[in-house]
């Protein structure tokens, strides 16, 4: 017999249990409370939708809930800012049984564990798809929040690890096969995504201009954040670290990678955020281009040539 919504919802209390003393009211009553940081407040929200983000043929609730935390800590972690709290909206199709459900929100209780952060509510109800919604609170000290319009000219633009793995992923479970460690390798980032949260207050603290993640690939996500700044994006194709198994195009267009992308106000900044990228984290830092006055974005090919850069990426409306 299956569970009815209130003896669910205890069953998600139970795997969500244990919050720490900074939430005064967890899951189970009408909303949250939390103590205030001494701060500023940051809040982002992401939804994961079925047959849009993720199929379920190949990808487990444990992988999904886990992935539906991580791609909102990611943009907390954009923003040089903590994460602290999530509430999750779930809309469950009525062919997926309770153990499914447990699995996802144990998903999401190990990422919350991961990234230091409680689950404290949210709400359940019935679709004919299963659609995951997440919001994450998370703080960030007076006036230190970083956001994409501040490159100015005269900047770098630079990205931690590499690129295209997603992608690579992708394309990976969409043929069936898993053939080499590579290609495992390719699954996992596709699935498993890692949130730069302590690279991105690292780079923070290194003075970053501007900042944010690549969820939607390289050259769409430079092309906003060159619009939100007011200024021209020189990238040098050549440089951009792509993954092992990936493709350029994967690592141009591909999305989600969960990257930082950011500007540093020059070669010394630069080097010292990565020397400390290495030791604290042993993640890459890559100068991929400068920043100079105008608008919009041009690729610089080996001969030097400024090219027109195609915004690929993925795109909701699109796609």
């Amino acid at each position: 017999m299956e569970p009815s919504e209130d003896e669910l919802i205890e069953a998600i209390r139970r795997v969500l249990s244990g919050p720490g003393p900074e939430v005064i009211v967890g899951p189970g009553d009408d909303a949250a409370v939390l103590d205030a940081p001494s701060g500023q407040l940051v809040l982002t929200a992401d939804a994961l939708i079925e047959g849009v983000h993720f199929d379920l043929g190949f990808t487990s609730a444990r992988d999904l809930g886990y992935k539906a935390v991580v791609v909102n800590v990611s943009d907390i972690a954009a923003m040089g800012a903590s994460p602290r709290a999530a509430v999750v909206t779930l809309a469950l199709s009525p062919q997926l049984e309770a153990a499914w459900v447990m699995e996802l929100y144990g998903g999401m209780r190990e990422a919350a564990d991961e990234y230091a952060l409680w689950i404290v509510g949210g709400d359940l109800t019935r679709g004919d798809l299963v659609a995951l919604s997440v919001t994450v609170a998370g703080d960030v000290s007076p006036g230190r929040a970083v956001t994409r319009s501040g490159a100015r000219p005269g900047d770098l633009v630079a990205v931690t690890g590499t690129l295209g793995a997603s992608a690579g992923g992708l394309r990976v479970a969409a043929g069936g096969r898993v053939r080499t460690e590579t290609d495992r390798a390719l699954l996992r980032a596709h699935l498993r995504p890692a949130a730069r949260v302590g690279e991105g207050a690292v780079l923070a603290r290194h003075g970053a201009t501007s900042m944010m993640d690549v969820s939607d690939g390289l050259a769409k996500d430079l092309v906003r954040l060159a619009a939100a700044s007011g200024v021209r994006a020189r990238l040098r194709i050549a440089d951009v670290p792509v993954a092992d198994g990936a493709t350029e195009a994967e690592a141009l267009g591909g999305g989600e990678d969960y990257e930082l992308l950011v500007t540093l106000p020059g070669l010394p900044t630069l080097e010292a955020a990565v020397a400390e990228l290495r030791d604290a984290y042993g993640v890459g830092l890559t100068r991929i281009g400068d920043v100079e006055a105008g608008d919009g974005v041009v690729a610089l090919g080996d001969d030097g040539v400024e090219r027109a850069l195609d915004p690929t990426g993925w795109d909701h409306f699109r796609s």
